[in-house]
């Protein structure tokens, strides 16, 4: 879009494809969002230039810090590359189905979710595998379980999937970890099912690959290895983020 801006666009006009940010709702995140299905659209296709910080603030009508606030979020979701002295460019392109499956107003929150997550559940496996009972373990084996079950029958298995997750949340003996992924339940779950919904429809390969990653941090629970119990949860959590934005090199 920045390629083809028209110099002589009236301060505050919108392109086409753009909308004027709601004042009561986050600007940054609507900013981002609004970015965000421009790429996924194509109008935004991958390589292209993003307008100029400058260009962005009087479309919008907001602040330079609102702006780079949506712009470093875009880059640390790996959406853009900024070149010093050249711009900031689309790296990558979701696939379609996401704009369908990601809550409206939500992706932001959603990747924010994603990211709060590598950190609190890789200190809940490295202290599941610490700690862990026998009755823990076998928790652990019939997520796993139900989760194999789902693939074979072609089913999407977003709960047996965040079941998995909170039983490892158990096995840390720290209620808070349990606690702190009951109460972002419904964020965590909207994430699963986007995640699972585009590794369905895209490939049977992919959801085994989800499944390979939450058996490598079965196996290090079991083997009592707490730093690879916790590198594979942060992989994985990573991963999720990353198959959901688009980057299908991660299973």
């Amino acid at each position: 879009m920045a390629r083809n801006a028209n110099p002589a666009q009236a301060i505050g006009e919108q392109p086409e494809g753009f909308a004027p940010l709601q004042r009561s709702a986050r600007l940054a995140d609507q900013l981002y969002e609004q970015i965000v299905n421009q790429i996924v659209r194509g109008s935004l296709p991958t390589g292209e230039r993003l307008p100029s910080e400058s260009r962005l603030c009087d479309i919008f009508n907001v602040s330079r810090p609102i702006v780079r606030e949506a712009i470093c979020r875009l880059q640390a979701d790996g959406l853009v590359v900024t070149k010093h002295g050249a711009g900031t460019f689309v790296a990558i392109r979701p696939k379609d189905d996401l704009l369908n499956l990601a809550p409206i107003g939500g992706m932001a929150d959603l990747m924010r979710c994603f990211e709060f997550r590598i950190a609190l559940e890789g200190e809940s496996a490295y202290l599941a595998a610490q700690r862990r009972t026998r009755e823990n373990l076998a928790e652990i084996d019939a997520a796993l379980k139900n989760l194999e079950r789902a693939i074979r029958r072609k089913e999407l298995g977003a709960e047996a999937d965040h079941e998995f997750h909170l039983v490892i949340a158990r096995a840390s003996r720290n209620e808070l970890f349990y606690s702190s992924l009951e109460t972002l339940s419904s964020r965590i779950h909207m994430g699963v099912t986007v995640g699972r919904s585009l590794s369905l429809k895209h490939s049977a390969k992919r959801l085994e690959a989800v499944q390979s990653e939450h058996e490598t941090i079965g196996i290090a629970i079991r083997a009592g290895d707490a730093e690879a119990a916790r590198n594979a949860m942060r992989t994985h959590i990573d991963n999720a983020r990353a198959r959901v934005l688009g980057d299908l090199t991660k299973g």
